[in-house]
């Protein structure tokens, strides 16, 4: 758990610094290197493939989740160091290939010195099929299959803990014991809220941002009036929240991290009842 919970931590991290910090670079300081049109393709290249790379590890975070509490029998073999390795890796290799048609997306727009510079989509993105076909292609991967993985395996989830629960009280009534607490009930407690607190915050963030998209396309299609551009803003802040919350859900829960925050907001209280003693 700790291997995805580090591996989400590092790919919103990417996100942060792609979507945001470079995106944002461009947008307020023009004219810099990053409008060199082959660094520009590749930080349009770097975006998605950050996101697809956070959105799948959350659904491979899910799954390995569902497996430890749903399937006893897998548990041993899959919920392992050495597969969520592997299965981080190969995530993360998939998102970066998947990513890379984005590349050919742009032309440059000036050529001064030899050298392109900024990034025009070319004009054959509008009437291609391949890239319509690819645009749906990926549309689908981010995030409309991760919405359906997610919720189908929290629903299992969710189910097998309630039945599993009501046996386990079952049991414990039958046999006339009682106690304070259940420690394997706190254990799956602590999972479930957990579980829900990293996918069931991404499908909540990102829902505005998807309902959005989605809208624009019926709104094309039928002649609708399209959504207003605080609408679409407001879809793409939360999506990009989403990518923020991991790192903090992964330092919340570590101990160390707790103790060390609560050491920096003690250190003024520290200093100034020292310095009064002395």
């Amino acid at each position: 758990m700790t291997c995805y919970l580090i591996a989400m931590a590092a790919a919103d991290f990417l996100v942060v610094i792609a979507d945001v910090m470079l995106r944002w670079l461009i947008m307020y300081f023009p004219v810099s290197f990053l409008d060199i049109t082959y660094i520009c393709c590749l930080i349009m290249v770097l975006i998605p493939a950050t996101t697809m790379n956070s959105i799948w590890l959350t659904v491979a975070f899910t799954f390995d989740r569902f497996v430890a509490i749903c399937c006893q029998k897998l548990k041993t073999k899959y919920c392992t160091e050495k597969t969520a390795v592997r299965i981080i890796a190969t995530v993360s290799v998939l998102s970066y290939l998947e990513s890379i048609p984005w590349y050919f997306k742009f032309q440059s727009k000036y050529i001064f010195n030899n050298l392109p510079w900024f990034c025009d989509i070319k004009p054959e993105y509008y009437t291609s099929v391949f890239w319509t076909f690819y645009g749906v292609f990926h549309r689908v991967l981010s995030p409309s299959m991760p919405f359906i993985i997610i919720l189908v395996l929290n629903t299992l989830t969710v189910r097998y803990v309630l039945i599993a629960s009501k046996a386990r009280r079952r049991l414990q009534k039958d046999s006339d014991r009682e106690g304070p607490s259940d420690p394997e009930m706190v254990k799956r407690r602590k999972y479930i809220i957990l579980l829900f607190s990293i996918s069931g915050s991404f499908i909540i963030l990102w829902s505005p941002y998807s309902t959005c998209f989605l809208y624009q396309r019926i709104a094309i299609l039928h002649h609708y009036a399209p959504l207003s551009p605080t609408v679409g803003t407001f879809g793409y802040l939360l999506q990009l929240l989403s990518t923020c919350k991991n790192m903090c859900l992964y330092t919340v829960t570590q101990t160390q991290f707790r103790g060390q925050l609560k050491t920096v907001v003690k250190l003024p209280f520290t200093l100034v009842l020292r310095s009064i003693k002395q």
